[in-house]
């Protein structure tokens, strides 16, 4: 079965004055039609994983979205071309990371050819699924 993956880098912002870029991962799989995955840090010893939407993430291509520990929102179609944001966690224990919109919108829309909005119900592997609740 095919799967959606983006490998991109990031600037995660360890204070105001001081980005760090890190290697990131997204990726989809149909079995999970709901979820979208993100790996930060992906080539260092502490790599994160957060499991969140993927209507989350497309909802942040265009506005502020979420109010959990996943928030993204886009920034800007000036000079600096447009970014979009992500800050996971909750207060106080927060990061936030900001990227290239347009390769993640791009491969966002590789996600919805796979399985398309509105068939997420119909293309899931539920048996598998809920063997993970169990």
């Amino acid at each position: 079965m095919r799967k959606a993956h983006l490998a991109f880098a990031a600037t995660y912002w360890v204070a105001k004055r001081f980005p760090v870029k890190v290697c990131c991962e997204l990726s989809y799989d149909p079995r999970d039609p709901y979820a979208v995955t993100l790996i930060l840090d992906s080539e260092g010893d502490h790599a994160v994983r957060w499991v969140f939407s993927r209507e989350l993430l497309a909802d942040g291509l265009t506005g502020s979205a979420g109010e959990g520990d996943v928030t993204v929102w886009p920034e800007g179609q000036g000079t600096d071309g447009w970014f979009l944001w992500l800050k996971v966690g909750r207060d106080p224990h927060t990061a936030v990371f900001e990227t290239a919109a347009d390769p993640v919108a791009e491969w966002l829309l590789d996600t919805y050819r796979l399985v398309p909005e509105g068939h997420e119900e119909v293309d899931a592997e539920w048996e598998q699924l809920t063997h993970l609740i169990e």
